[in-house]
């Protein structure tokens, strides 16, 4: 499996697979929560809970499989100077990192509330607010996302790879 993920990339950058496998899998759950967003306005609640939950599901896998290690080894690790690359690579995937996790979380709970597994201390009423609030959060985080992957195997000339 290592193979395959480190291997060589697909979308001709200098990223390897598992770097070109989440960032268009990132695209995906940007798109799924924007269906889920349409279903919403439409009126389609149950169906939009059912895409909005699997998205979130996803999501968390992703940023549990395919971000944390690379950000303790390439952003926590070289935190200390010199740093072998230029202050935009920290800088984007740091906000990108403080983006994300407060997607993550804050969406995870509007997920835990619309499936009604919640303590009584946390419920709200009014979804909309908080609905949108994720929603905004996560298409931050996503472009931001494309920014890091953009900066990390596009711009910068030494790319941070997993051999």
């Amino acid at each position: 499996m290592n193979e395959i993920l480190h291997g060589d990339g697909f979308l001709g950058t200098a990223g390897n697979f598992a770097a070109d496998m989440t960032l268009v899998m990132c695209i995906i759950v940007g798109i799924t929560f924007t269906v889920g967003f349409y279903l919403a306005r439409a009126g389609k609640y149950t169906l939009h809970g059912r895409v909005q939950t699997a998205g979130a599901i996803i999501n968390l896998i992703l940023v549990g499989w395919m971000m944390v290690l690379p950000f303790r080894d390439y952003i926590v690790r070289d935190l200390s100077e010199p740093r072998p690359r230029d202050n935009i690579f920290y800088a984007i995937t740091i906000l990108h990192a403080i983006v994300g996790v407060t997607a993550l979380l804050f969406g995870n709970f509007v997920v835990l509330r619309g499936n009604n597994i919640m303590i009584p201390a946390l419920k709200f009423n009014n979804y909309k607010p908080y609905m949108r609030l994720a929603y905004a959060l996560y298409m931050g985080a996503t472009l931001l996302g494309i920014c890091v992957y953009i900066i990390w195997f596009v711009i910068i000339p030494n790319p941070p790879l997993f051999k």
